[in-house]
């Protein structure tokens, strides 16, 4: 089994968070998949972000806020 490095966004609303997960990797049909720790990780980091508990969300990664642009 090989373990691969890989940012995931979690986008949520007006925000993205930037997380660090290993991808896991091996002969099997499903690969390459993330371990469970990892998934909760992601699903943490969402759930944080919708109960704008940004400080938590944070803790996990990168955080940007999302902003319109002017279109001319």
């Amino acid at each position: 089994m090989k373990k691969k490095k890989k940012i995931k966004y979690v986008h949520e609303g007006h925000y993205v968070a930037e997380v660090q997960v290993e991808l896991l990797e091996d002969d099997t049909g499903w690969s390459p998949y993330l371990s469970i720790e990892d998934a909760n990780k992601l699903d943490d980091v969402r759930d944080a972000i919708r109960q704008g508990d940004l400080k938590s969300a944070g803790k996990y990664g990168r955080l940007y806020e999302l902003r319109p642009v002017a279109q001319e």
